[in-house]
């Protein structure tokens, strides 16, 4: 008989009452299961966005331990306007003077007087040879060339030495203008004809200068006269990128990049405050199990909260700790920090202030003689790796939670499969006494219509 019909017999053992039976076994042996699984694997998406902060916190202190970020300069002109000015990483600090004597310039020429930008510069075949300094282009013409087409040609051919344009002046007063793309003295522009077979002289001997080709002069510090071809000036100090601007004395001051240290500092503080206050969620104590975290029983995640917030009282070798540059704690661990006590200590001292962050000679608040040390933020990094690094504390806690996850859902299969076995054996059972009572039925009711028909004969 199948599952369908199990209970037409007899009308107790019922399909209904097996899934009773089951539901009830699985009520007390797999939801408990299901629901350790579920724990787990909220724990495990809780500690994906603890480890993303802790890698977060651990990019930003070493940004802050190494030594490039004190290498960054600000140029900042505290006195006029005649030049602007870029310093690369590990340039020179210091205070100089820039007078500019004289801009550099570029050399432009004019041609003598054509008719029309249409009118042709040639009776026959030929070249031309234009001279940019040292530099000499040939151009071919012929006696359909016109004063544009001559232009257009000068552009092509010798347009990375100059640059040529018509001018109309007045009418029938049109003329080529030739300018150096470069600046400086030695930018001179003349025009040769190679044939003689050019229309008159206008573009050879009418040729003449409406600007010279000049250096820029300048002095540093109240030096003799510096010239350079070129108003853009990168080789007077190393790494420095000046540009002359206009004539007149500018003063500059060349100084570590205090924006950039304070710039990192506030990402530091903000990665650290947000990792914090995750830890600070997912391990509180709580009877309250609405308030209680996630991971208040555990000691590895409550160990890392002690850790991040010691490292704010820890001293150097040299008796300091970040509390005393500026920096504050408060009772929930959040950190903040004073920039303008932070700025005055970067200023009094910017190789001391390093030496603090990153290692070195470090002379403390207190004025004592210098002492080695490890440097503060390369000390945290040295704390925060055992638990960040590869193979570290939380990827061991990562990969004991995976663990645990894979154990119970094996559990799990296993006593749902043990289950299914134990109620398809009592399904069979259900069937075969069903079948048996409805014997049983059919026997009393055949021997109660023999015993009816026998009274009735009688």
């Amino acid at each position: 008989m199948g599952v369908s019909a199990l209970g037409t017999g007899s009308g107790i053992l019922t399909q209904d009452l097996l899934d009773k039976l089951k539901k009830a076994d699985e009520t007390a042996q797999i939801n408990p299961i299901t629901l350790d699984i579920a724990n787990e694997k909220d724990k495990q998406g809780v500690l994906s966005t603890i480890d993303a902060g802790m890698t977060n916190l651990m990019d930003s202190i070493n940004e802050l331990k190494s030594a490039t970020l004190f290498d960054e300069r600000s140029a900042n002109i505290t006195s006029g306007s005649s030049i602007e000015i870029t310093a690369d990483a590990n340039s020179d600090i210091q205070d100089f003077k820039l007078e500019v004597k004289q801009l550099a310039e570029k050399q432009i020429s004019e041609s003598g007087k054509f008719g029309d930008k249409t009118d042709t510069i040639a009776d026959d075949d030929g070249s031309i040879t234009i001279s940019v300094g040292d530099n000499d282009i040939d151009i071919n013409y012929d006696s359909d060339m016109t004063l544009d087409d001559l232009k257009k040609a000068i552009n092509d051919q010798a347009g990375d030495y100059v640059t040529a344009t018509i001018v109309k002046m007045d009418d029938d007063d049109y003329r080529l203008f030739l300018t150096s793309k470069e600046t400086g003295e030695d930018t001179d522009i003349s025009i040769t004809d190679n044939d003689g077979n050019l229309s008159g002289t206008q573009l050879t001997d009418d040729l003449s200068s409406v600007q010279d080709g000049q250096d820029a002069i300048f002095t540093y510090n109240d030096s003799d006269d510096i010239t350079r071809s070129s108003n853009t000036v990168d080789d007077l100090v190393t790494g420095y990128h000046i540009t002359l601007k206009d004539e007149g004395t500018t003063e500059v001051s060349v100084e570590q990049n205090h924006d950039k240290i304070i710039e990192k500092v506030d990402s530091f503080i903000s990665k650290f405050n947000s990792i914090i206050g995750e830890l600070s969620r997912d391990t509180k104590n709580s009877t309250n199990s609405a308030e209680r975290g996630i991971f208040a029983s555990d000691s590895l995640l409550k160990g890392l909260k002690t850790t991040l917030s010691e490292i704010f009282t820890t001293t150097s070798q040299a008796g300091d700790t970040l509390l005393d540059i500026g920096f504050d704690m408060d009772k929930s661990g959040t950190i903040s920090v004073d920039k303008s006590k932070l700025n005055d200590y970067i200023s009094k001292d910017s190789a001391n202030f390093e030496a603090f962050f990153t290692g070195g000679s470090y002379e403390n608040q207190a004025g004592d003689d210098a002492v080695d040390v490890n440097g503060v933020f390369v000390d945290m990094a040295t704390k925060i790796e055992a638990y960040t690094k590869f193979n570290g504390l939380l990827d061991n806690f990562k990969t004991d939670l995976n663990d645990k996850v894979s154990s119970l859902e094996e559990r799990k299969s296993i006593m749902q499969e043990r289950l299914d076995d134990k109620y398809n054996s009592i399904q069979k059972q259900f069937t075969a006494y069903d079948a048996m009572i409805a014997k049983l039925k059919n026997a009393s009711t055949m021997f109660t219509q023999m015993m009816d028909a026998n009274k009735q004969d009688d």
